[in-house]
């Protein structure tokens, strides 16, 4: 499923227009993106949960020369499914 299917099928199930559920489609990920830069978590009951974790400064290799490179400390979004999502797939 993409963007487009996803807005698709929320114009089927709400009765908006197609053009109505794009802009609710597209103010749901703005609003959670926000939150996220802010960050604070985005709960949804029984869906789940969007929040920031913070991956600490790390060293690597470069895979064609074997040179040691430094990896940046970076914030990064994470999801956690939540119990009514969880049992609706079993």
């Amino acid at each position: 499923m993409n963007k487009n299917d996803l807005i698709a099928s929320v114009a089927d199930k709400t009765g908006l227009t197609k053009t109505d559920a794009g802009k609710a489609v597209d103010g749901v990920f703005k609003s959670i993106s926000e939150f996220l830069k802010k960050k604070e978590e985005v709960r949804l009951v029984n869906f789940g949960t969007f929040y920031v974790a913070k991956r600490p400064a790390t060293e690597g290799r470069n895979p064609r020369t074997g040179e040691k490179i430094k990896i940046p400390a970076k914030n990064q979004p994470k999801f956690r499914a939540g119990k009514g999502l969880t049992e609706s797939l079993a």
